[in-house]
């Protein structure tokens, strides 16, 4: 079974979400999530859309696993999956809160959100307009320095200002009570505290004590990994956004406090990350099996075209002409094919490559699905960076020979399937019309009686 021949693989999407405001990406989300249900969108089947995809509903090369690993090492960004997949498991828990701990952290309303953003900005603007009046006041004087005042150093150590302890000193201070105690979760909640609260600081929000709103801990961890300034997994945002979701969770741990972060995130993953995963995931063969298969294709036709101009030219009548017709139906068959990333081999067994992350992978499917789910890993202090991992020099010294000819598995999923077969019927009758199109054309000849 096949799709329709008029089918077109998902074209490749660039980043264009940036100038978008925050209504304009829910309505695209939401457009993304109803023609998902439609059968068909943009050349990605039901079967493979986003949602099937992350609820588990798919099968290799098309799991959330496959995804990750295309975010991580083709896309280099797979903090967005990753804090998707913390917020959805992060939403589910707080809904089975108790009532009286739920009610601890309210629901950010979007009315809160834009009140909160233009009080932040008159804010903004009242302090300039006051920092300039004193900077005037204190022109000319001994307090002013790049119009701010400036103390007075009389030597008395008491108008010495106090130092603010930097984050640093803070893990110093802390880890020599770490020792001490031995208690290394205590240690670690309060290194992310101080992230935390760093952030808050530099959005221009006052840090207000939070402990008895739930997960407000997980929460402080959350903003230290991905929303902070210079965090290991930060999430692209811009700073608005990245001010808002601040000012929302320095009020409240609910889910809701993350929604305009939810936004971007999803948006990126529905309208970019996961047509380009669909689009990657068809290829069926690594690049250099690729090449080689290009190679075939482009031997094909010249095997062909060879032959039609000896026949042509010599005294051998006209049916004789059409004998080539093979070489160039193989070789425009192998290269239409493999344009669209598919080795025609691989294929008649329903085969691809192996990435080169999973040769030298020796844990099994079931334990790279826990890890990549689990909240430890979600919530992993550790970069996104692979470049230490040891598959890559193993892979690097791998021959040509030996990467076209790499180790095959079988596809599972059958809508990937169905895809593969699509784009290789499709690959079979353009090179039948174009075949007999280029041996007509030698038929029409008048024969060259030269040899």
């Amino acid at each position: 079974m096949v799709y329709s021949l008029t089918y077109r693989r998902p074209s490749q999407v660039s980043s264009s979400g940036d100038s978008l405001s925050g209504e304009e990406k829910q309505k695209s989300v939401n457009e993304s999530m109803s023609s998902g249900s439609s059968g068909m969108s943009h050349g990605i089947p039901d079967a493979l859309s986003f949602d099937r995809i992350i609820g588990g509903g798919t099968c290799p090369p098309c799991t959330v696993r496959d995804f990750m690993n295309y975010l991580k090492y083709i896309e280099y960004a797979p903090e967005n999956l990753q804090f998707y997949l913390w917020l959805r498991d992060y939403s589910a828990r707080f809904d089975l809160l108790q009532r009286s701990e739920s009610l601890l952290s309210p629901e950010w309303t979007q009315s809160q959100a834009k009140a909160e953003a233009i009080a932040q900005a008159t804010s903004n603007k009242s302090s300039k307009r006051v920092n300039a009046d004193v900077a005037d006041v204190f022109k000319g004087t001994d307090f002013a320095v790049d119009g701010k005042p400036k103390a007075i150093d009389n030597g008395d150590p008491f108008a010495t200002p106090c130092k603010t302890p930097s984050i640093e000193d803070q893990r110093d201070g802390l880890s020599e009570y770490g020792s001490s105690t031995g208690d290394h979760t205590m240690r670690s909640n309060t290194t992310h505290r101080s992230v935390a609260d760093q952030a808050f600081e530099d959005a221009g929000l006052k840090v207000k004590p939070f402990s008895l709103q739930p997960y407000r801990d997980e929460v402080a961890r959350v903003i230290s990994i991905y929303i902070a300034e210079g965090s290991p997994r930060q999430l692209n945002l811009s700073g608005r956004e990245r001010a808002a979701v601040l000012s929302a969770l320095q009020n409240t741990t609910h889910p809701s406090a993350f929604r305009i972060v939810a936004k971007t995130v999803e948006y990126s993953l529905r309208r970019q990350a996961h047509p380009n995963f669909v689009r990657w995931t068809i290829c069926n063969g690594n690049r250099p099996r690729v090449i080689f298969a290009r190679g075939l294709g482009i031997a094909g036709i010249l095997v062909g075209l060879i032959a039609d101009l000896i026949i042509t030219l010599s005294s051998a009548s006209r049916p004789w002409r059409v004998i080539p017709f093979l070489g160039w139906f193989i070789g425009i068959a192998t290269l239409i094919a493999a344009w669209k990333g598919m080795c025609v081999v691989l294929h008649g067994m329903h085969h691809r490559h192996m990435r080169p992350w999973e040769l030298f992978n020796d844990e099994t499917d079931e334990v790279l699905d826990e890890k990549i789910g689990s909240r430890d890993s979600l919530l992993s202090t550790s970069t996104n960076s692979f470049e230490d991992e040891p598959w890559i020099a193993r892979y690097g010294k791998r021959n040509v020979i030996r990467k076209v000819f790499d180790r095959e598995v079988w596809i599972q999923e059958p809508a990937l399937r169905q895809i593969q077969d699509t784009i290789f019927l499709q690959a079979l009758l353009g090179a039948f019309v174009l075949s007999a199109i280029a041996v007509g054309v030698f038929c029409a000849v008048p024969r060259g009686n030269f040899l």
